[in-house]
């Protein structure tokens, strides 16, 4: 009952979206209804005007088709962005000098100076801001961090993650937004974006990057497939596997430790929305002594969309003041980096340090 009389006396934080085009404002827009968040969508902006009807029939909403109309809302607290790439830099700017607490969408941006651009206005104008990494909040992937931070398996030697979406077997899909090279690159840097933060979250800063990116399947769509490894000095070493032309998976991460491993299932898209066997593990742990696997209690979630939707509750919590940043605008652009040294590896083929020159123009 008390908790009940203090969610009634909260007021919800005012909210704008500035950009539908990543279909997981969708997600967080759909959460934030229930009155428990504290968070109210009050209005939306996009430079689309279908995508903005489309927001507006969904929230019920007030729609703007200009952005500076709608960050001059004083009941208007936060925004989230969630535009095509190539605009966060520009609406970043534009709601930090409105005093408006941001979260953005990833990836951060197309380029190294476009990061800085959004980390400069956040850090001139001292706004909130966080980056939207789903992987850092996973409770899964919580519960890994968490067992190799304890120290119980000993060093780190191996880190395995694999990530994949199906779309790129799609001819549709090279009609979108998200393989034009003008508005976010292409699929290798919006999507590996995920797990290439979770590998920067989970062990640190790498000190090196190589890399094989290549288009397989449809040449419309650029780097549907790729590989990319991590070293760091004494190890461990990281490798991260991406394929967008992949419709069904299991294994999602494996950790080998000096005592023992860590394997993860069901953790992305080809994984966890296609049929598994009933009861299976999504996560467990193998130590010598206990003379089998270890399973964790944490469920895998029924599909990807529930991983989606999880990331409502930690971000309505920053937006009201009750965590930290999931990621700083500094974590997005070291993220980034390692992102683009993939780039440079696989154009240039050599091994990338993180401080590369390249990696500024790539």
């Amino acid at each position: 009952m008390l908790n009940l009389r203090r969610r009634c006396r909260i007021k919800p934080i005012g909210v704008g979206i500035l950009g539908f085009a990543h279909g997981h404002v969708h997600a967080y827009c759909e959460e934030w209804k229930k009155p428990e968040f504290g968070i109210s969508v009050l209005a939306g902006w996009d430079h689309d005007p279908a995508r903005l009807e489309t927001a507006r029939s969904a929230f019920g909403i007030e729609v703007y088709a200009n952005a500076d109309e709608l960050l001059k809302r004083d009941d208007i607290q936060a925004v989230v962005i969630g535009s095509e790439t190539s605009k966060h830099a520009g609406l970043a700017e534009l709601a930090a000098s409105s005093g408006k607490a941001i979260v953005l969408q990833k990836p951060m941006a197309l380029t190294m100076d476009e990061a800085k651009r959004i980390a400069d206005a956040v850090q001139t104008c001292k706004v909130p801001f966080t980056l939207a990494w789903q992987m850092r909040v996973d409770p899964q992937n919580m519960q890994m961090k968490e067992w190799l931070q304890s120290g119980e398996l000993g060093r780190v030697f191996m880190v395995r993650r694999r990530h994949g979406l199906p779309m790129g077997l799609s001819p549709d899909f090279a009609d979108s937004w998200h393989v034009n090279p003008a508005l976010n690159r292409d699929i290798w840097a919006d999507d590996s974006s995920h797990p290439i933060d979770f590998i920067h979250w989970l062990l640190g800063v790498p000190e090196t990057v190589t890399a094989e990116l290549e288009s397989l399947y449809n040449p419309r769509i650029p780097n549907d497939n790729g590989i990319a490894i991590f070293r760091y000095p004494g190890g461990p070493i990281a490798e991260v596997s991406c394929s967008f032309t992949c419709t069904a998976a299991e294994n999602t991460t494996e950790i080998i430790c000096e005592k023992g491993s860590i394997i993860q299932n069901y953790g992305d898209v080809p994984s966890c929305n296609v049929a598994r066997t009933a009861g299976a593990a999504g996560l467990k742990r193998y130590s010598p002594g206990s003379g089998g696997w270890i399973e964790s209690d944490i469920p895998s979630p029924d599909n990807h969309s529930h991983r989606i939707r999880g990331l409502a509750k930690p971000l309505a919590e920053f937006l009201r003041g009750e965590r930290a940043p999931l990621a700083t605008a500094e974590d997005g652009m070291t993220s980034l980096r390692m992102v683009l040294a993939t780039y440079v590896s696989s154009r240039e083929g050599r091994r990338v340090a993180l401080s590369d020159n390249s990696i500024q123009n790539a």
